[in-house]
């Protein structure tokens, strides 16, 4: 049978037009791995697989498996156990059995597919475990004196590799934890009552962890302590009995392992001691972890402040561009659509940038660039990149009627949007439904004031009190009986709803 060419073909079944097909095959022979039988026939392959739809036939299987066998990831052998005539001996017909590549692509892949499904835990059993290796382990030390025959080597070597393979674990997923803490509080999209549930889960959590974090690194601490006297000897003693299972050498080979040995376990010792210990000027991973832990409260109470902000009815950016979307989708045609445009982002035609100023100088300016007269572009414009003509310099047009202009209505505006503050701003509680008539002026300014107020309301029935955004008044908005009504007349139409008792007080009064 051929063979794959490269390492690259044995993970060609993961991306192939039968993705799907192909791993239901190899999730058999993974599986028949685990329950230690060797080899499996087409006919086991199709009756095992679980096939994603109706099974298929067994030719469709056997070209699977041919196709597998030739990437590497399967050996093939000849069936001679039910061959019972010539012509059964003359029909190709095969065992199949995960190749060395194969099971290395299943392994990793499942590895794979752990780490992804694995979820940051803080394991406070862990530390209970920590705590009895090393008690264990006091234990097996016995006093300074002990004679090395009295040792129990076998033991030793036994509980450190409980001992390593507990903390590897607790380490890994602390590290885990202190990277993903972050979006694990993607609470943002959630219902109130899940993230009311969820956060107090998560404190009880970290609470739990934090108290026996605290009341176990001591303890550790205290025996690590212990241990150092004893610690390089115990660790001399288990790196010669692991140099015992090396290949066949001479003295020096043996020798050279057991350093190798014992420098590894020296490293997994100065790992664990620093978690529990400061070395130097760092202090202990415990309590990196710990202050890790702490800080997922705050994140954890500012998502659900965000949260509380966007039920009380604040709009952010982010929410402003998903309803502007929605408009969008919503036009019918591409004219409103740049319409929309137009009046969402303030877009005009900008003819203030003269070409010809003789050609321009009436053109009003939301004349559209299509319907203005055609431009003439200098050549020394496309050339130099500046249009500045030869000769004298263009006369400065004067505007200074038009500045009048400006200015004399700014004055008018001020005046009337003044005039409408001291008729509203009294400072003394008012009913909406006693406002009576009110101009363009200051029925804008009540309508500024009305939205402030009830952007910062809880609900329908409770009280508001905030001041404007410009810090200059204070508005207190106090809700009535549901059935009451308020209209009040504008020039624009009539404004109606619930009724209110307002107070508007100008804050240099408050002060």
């Amino acid at each position: 049978m051929p063979v794959a060419d490269s390492a690259a073909d044995l993970f060609r079944h993961v991306s192939a037009e039968k993705a799907a097909f192909y791993r239901c095959i190899m999730d058999v022979f993974a599986a028949a791995k685990r329950q230690y039988r060797l080899q499996l026939r087409p006919d086991e392959v199709l009756a095992e697989a679980a096939w994603p739809g109706p099974a298929p036939r067994i030719e469709e299987v056997g070209a699977a498996l041919a196709q597998l066998t030739a990437w590497g990831n399967l050996e093939s052998h000849p069936d001679m156990a039910r061959v019972s005539t010539l012509s059964d001996f003359y029909r190709a017909r095969f065992l199949y059995r995960l190749s060395q590549g194969g099971e290395a692509v299943e392994a990793a892949l499942a590895a794979f597919v752990q780490t992804l499904q694995r979820r940051a835990e803080l394991q406070t059993v862990a530390l209970e475990d920590i705590a009895s290796r090393l008690e264990a382990l006091r234990a097996l030390a016995g006093p300074s004196d002990t004679d090395v025959a009295e040792i129990d080597v076998a033991k030793i070597h036994q509980t450190m590799r409980d001992l390593v393979r507990v903390f590897e674990g607790l380490a890994e997923n602390a590290q885990a934890f202190m990277a993903g803490v972050a979006r694990s509080i993607e609470l943002q999209q959630a219902e109130a009552s899940a993230v009311a549930s969820y956060k107090h889960r998560l404190i009880d959590y970290l609470e739990r962890f934090m108290g026996d974090l605290v009341r176990r690194s001591d303890s550790i601490a205290r025996l690590i302590n212990a241990l150092e006297p004893h610690i390089d000897a115990m660790l001399w003693h288990v790196a010669a009995r692991e140099a015992r299972d090396a290949a066949p050498g001479d003295a020096q080979d043996w020798t050279d392992a057991r350093d190798r040995y014992h420098a590894v376990w020296q490293e997994r010792w100065r790992g664990l001691r620093g978690w529990f210990l400061s070395s130097g000027n760092e202090p202990p991973q415990a309590e990196l972890l710990r202050a890790r832990a702490r800080s997922a409260i705050p994140q954890l109470l500012g998502a659900i402040a965000a949260l509380n902000e966007r039920r009380s009815g604040r709009s952010d950016r982010s929410a402003d561009f998903r309803v502007l979307a929605g408009w969008f989708a919503a036009c019918d045609d591409d004219t409103a659509a740049h319409r929309l445009a137009r009046a969402a982002f303030a877009i005009n035609p900008a003819r203030h940038f003269l070409l010809n100023a003789d050609a321009e100088a009436d053109l009003p300016a939301h004349t559209p660039w299509a319907e203005a007269p055609s431009l003439q572009i200098h050549p020394r414009l496309r050339e130099y990149g500046e249009a500045a003509p030869r000769g004298p310099l263009p006369r400065v047009k004067d505007r200074g009627e038009g500045r009048a202009f400006f200015a004399l209505q700014l004055a008018q505006e001020s005046t009337q949007v003044e005039a409408a503050r001291q008729r509203l701003a009294t400072g003394r509680p008012a009913r909406l439904s006693e406002l009576g008539e009110l101009d363009q002026h200051a029925f804008g300014l009540f309508l500024g004031l009305l939205g402030e107020a009830l952007s910062g309301q809880a609900g329908p029935d409770s009280t508001v009190e905030r001041r404007t955004g410009d810090g200059l008044l204070k508005i207190r908005l106090e809700p009535l009986a549901p059935g009451s009504r308020a209209r009040i007349t504008t020039p624009n139409g009539v404004f109606a709803g619930r009724d209110h008792l307002v107070t508007i007080t100008p804050t240099q009064a408050d002060g």
